[in-house]
């Protein structure tokens, strides 16, 4: 566990050392990846139409609701501090709690029922390049350099590769990809609050306010709206757990990693995403495998690998 002065800079901590770094953010990308089709998948199972709004909010405030409990039991069992550090900080959860978890999905849920997976998770690394752009502006271990510029420039092209060909390939819709840029970018602006979350608050419990509060300011509008799950079966269940585990897992690791790391470092990994979430999609849902697709997922790719090469 880092303290809360040398999150940054303890180098004994395993959530620093390179190679667990590594592991931990990759494991976190791979399973947001997976959850491109999962989510689709579900409002299928579910029969959440694209617009039914307020089931939409219900099918997200119900799987971050409850990822938030189970975070917030296991940091209980293992006696974490939930008291927090500052006076007046619970505004700076909430508001955390409102872009990491109530805006963020909201938008993503709403984006994903409208856009084929596999063009949301491409579309969706659009949030690593913007978190490297910004923690150089807020973060001073965060420095721009001339590889940082050149590699957001280059997975910046990946996502306008996206929009390359004819209507039949797919093009940029509001309803779709807009709602997908919205949820990127409170992604982004989420991860740069991270750091002045931990120093407020246990990260771990956090991570669990965050998700259950900001789960609950999804699920109540989304009954106000009229929103229910038309079709509860078994294998939605099923769906709706892996989600929640996705949640609890990736959350947990990712926001450790940001609170003890410079902000650019992590963000990072997140490249796989876009990587699995369009080859997931493809795969489980059938859905039509552009050639733009590999040209702007091997772009994204390479952008995050240009800012992350070796010293």
């Amino acid at each position: 566990m880092c303290s809360k002065k040398t999150d940054v800079t303890d180098s004994g901590s395993i959530f620093q050392r390179p190679l667990w770094v590594t592991v931990f953010a990759l494991t976190a990308a791979i399973a947001w990846g997976w959850a491109y089709p999962l989510i689709k998948l579900g409002m299928d199972e579910f029969g959440i139409e694209p617009q039914m709004t307020g089931s939409k909010m219900l099918f997200a405030g119900i799987r971050f609701c409850v990822s938030g409990l189970i975070i917030l039991g296991m940091a209980k069992a293992n006696g974490r501090e939930f008291a927090l550090i500052e006076r007046g900080a619970w505004w700076y959860v909430l508001v955390f709690s409102l872009l990491n978890t109530t805006l963020h999905y909201a938008f993503f849920y709403f984006g994903l029922s409208h856009s084929e997976g596999a063009r949301a998770a491409i579309l969706n690394s659009m949030s690593v390049f913007t978190v490297v752009i910004l923690a150089c502006v807020f973060f001073k271990s965060d420095r721009m350099t001339a590889r940082k510029v050149l590699g957001c420039a280059v997975g910046i092209a990946g996502i306008l590769a996206l929009n390359a060909g004819g209507k039949d390939s797919g093009s940029f819709t509001l309803a779709g990809d807009g709602m997908i840029v919205l949820n990127a970018l409170c992604g982004a602006f989420a991860s740069l609050m991270t750091r002045g979350l931990s120093r407020r608050v246990d990260v771990f419990v956090g991570t669990g306010y965050s998700l259950a509060v900001g789960g609950a300011l999804l699920i109540l509008p989304g009954l106000a709206w009229g929103g229910s799950l038309p079709c509860v079966t078994p294998w939605g269940m099923v769906i709706l757990m892996l989600l929640v585990i996705i949640s609890t897992l990736g959350f947990s690791l990712y926001n450790k990693l940001l609170s003890c790391n410079p902000v650019g470092k992590v963000a990072i990994y997140n490249s796989l995403i876009p990587v699995v979430g369009a080859l997931s999609s493809c795969a489980c849902l059938g859905e039509t495998f552009y050639v733009k697709y590999i040209v702007a997922g091997a772009l994204s790719a390479a952008g995050i690998y240009i800012i992350n090469a070796g010293k």
